[in-house]
């Protein structure tokens, strides 16, 4: 007998746990945009969502690439279901044509603004949110600004205040300080609106003759400018590991709107997991996903949009 008591009572132990872990549901918003939306198991009471806004390159909805897996947004998505909140993630519209097998289309920057401003109209038209909040992590920030008329607010992470070529202009005078003049030359062609075949071949990568119509079309947007010309209540999220944006960026940014807060987190690094100031420690997480999301992260998200 009280075996049986005692297999009734792990059994609705077991239902109740599932009755609490947060539902996943597949959303396809248009022919470009596929992705998860992740709520609380309690979803009649939330009405909130937030619209989770991926960094460059071909990163999928959980924030990782072919060589990069940390699941960054998909912990971010599911911290944010643990404090009540949905939030829809999705893969970039490369990521799409990668899977589909297409490898030449060209894009704009303004791409993906119009993909976030789509996912935003949706939610808005098909689902009763009170609130609906733009969350872009890194060039996703730039992203979250230029879509967010229509908003109820916006957080960025580990975005950066500066227009990309100096950003870029900057990285390669600390990396390669070697190449930095000649990367200003062509900086500065594209700023101007030409391209351009004289680059060094060791920088490829950054302005191939393929790349450079996505670059110019990035680097024509100023976040700081964005930033001032909006309303909305803004929080800008940066931690003090971050190799690739670094903090001042944020403070920066921060500055440049009334209605922004900042909030700078001790030892989080740029896929939001915890480290200390080992390079190589850094370098590691971007390909670790057991390592948990930063607690002060979501803490603070939490507090931000419970606030509006």
């Amino acid at each position: 007998m009280r075996y049986w008591l005692l297999l009734i009572v792990c059994l609705a132990q077991l239902v109740n746990a599932q009755n609490t872990r947060p539902t996943s549901k597949e959303l396809a918003i248009s022919k470009f945009i596929d992705g998860t939306l992740t709520s609380p198991a309690d979803s009649l009471k939330v009405n909130t969502l937030a619209i989770i806004l991926s960094g460059s390159g071909p990163t999928d909805r959980d924030g990782n690439q072919n060589f990069l897996k940390c699941d960054a947004l998909k912990k971010l998505a599911y911290g944010l279901a643990e404090e009540g909140f949905s939030s829809f993630r999705f893969d970039k519209r490369v990521v799409k044509d990668i899977k589909n097998g297409i490898y030449d289309r060209q894009y704009q920057f303004d791409d993906f603004v119009s993909d976030a401003k789509d996912v935003l109209n949706f939610f808005k038209t098909q689902f009763s949110y009170n609130k609906i909040v733009l969350i872009g992590h890194s060039q996703g920030s730039l992203v979250a600004m230029l879509a967010a008329e229509h908003s109820d607010g916006i957080i960025s992470i580990a975005g950066p205040a500066e227009s990309i070529d100096l950003i870029i202009s900057k990285q390669i005078k600390l990396n390669a300080s070697e190449y930095s003049e000649s990367a200003d030359k062509v900086l500065a062609i594209l700023k101007s609106g030409k391209t351009t075949n004289e680059y060094p071949l060791v920088l490829a990568s950054l302005f191939a003759p393929s790349i450079q119509p996505f670059l110019m079309s990035w680097m024509s947007h100023n976040p700081s400018q964005v930033l001032e010309g909006l309303s909305l209540p803004s929080l800008i999220i940066t931690g003090t590991n971050d190799l690739q944006v670094e903090k001042e960026q944020a403070i920066m940014l921060a500055k440049s709107s009334e209605s922004s807060e900042l909030l700078i987190i001790p030892n989080m690094n740029h896929v939001l997991v915890d480290v200390s100031n080992d390079p190589l420690e850094n370098a590691k997480s971007y390909n670790d996903p057991r390592r948990p999301i930063n607690t002060a992260l979501i803490a603070g998200i939490s507090k931000f949009l419970k606030s509006l």
